[in-house]
């Protein structure tokens, strides 16, 4: 079965969410951001001021984070049943599970420049976790795991520009070896230092209505 993928300019997505959700790598990160130089939403009502109910102030979270992290709908349900099922709250076991993805780990790491490029990275088998090629961009990584870029791989261009490019603070649980281009998982991922500030208990109000 096909999954369906958004295919339209990622810039409005910032702009829907009214931040930044840094899907176009460095550029975000300059003046030539849409956010901000539109601060209203985008279409033809965007400037209207809606009334935020609770309901709709919750379901913006929840798509800001899966656009955040590039996770369908249908995705995003499985991975918050899989938070709802372990043990702890809800809504720091989501983040955890959305940031153990392995694409999210080779963005995080520095090696590439937008989650989007990191999932091209690892779909094209250019990431190897544990000396092996995994090419699932939802593989979930764990305490102990090494993820790379294959060594074949350490000279892709887009590996060497994501590296010379705006650096990023790299999370604690992460410990990074640019030169060997590889990332230790030293620790459970946290969701304190992510780049989006998510406020995941609007997401659980919202899955439990």
């Amino acid at each position: 079965m096909i999954m369906a993928r958004y295919t339209d300019a990622v810039c409005k997505l910032c702009r829907r969410e009214k931040t930044k959700l840094f899907l176009k790598g460095d550029r975000c990160m300059t003046d030539r951001c849409s956010v901000e130089r539109r601060t209203f939403p985008p279409g033809e009502h965007g400037r209207r001021r809606v009334k935020e109910s609770d309901y709709l102030l919750q379901l913006r979270e929840k798509q800001k984070t899966r656009r955040v992290y590039g996770i369908m709908e249908r995705q995003f349900r499985s991975y918050y049943r899989q938070a709802l099922r372990e043990k702890g709250k809800t809504g720091e076991n989501l983040i955890r599970i959305l940031e153990s993805r392995l694409d999210n780990v080779v963005y995080r790491a520095g090696f590439a420049s937008s989650r989007k490029q990191a999932r091209q990275l690892v779909n094209h088998g250019h990431v190897t976790v544990n000396g092996k090629k995994v090419d699932i961009a939802s593989y979930q990584v764990n305490e102990g795991h090494i993820v790379a870029i294959a060594a074949k791989n350490k000279g892709l261009d887009a590996v060497k520009a994501a590296l010379s490019g705006i650096q990023r603070e790299v999370p604690g649980w992460l410990q990074v070896d640019k030169k060997k281009l590889e990332a230790i998982v030293v620790e459970r991922p946290a969701g304190e230092s992510i780049d989006v500030p998510i406020r995941d208990e609007m997401i659980v109000e919202l899955y439990s209505r």
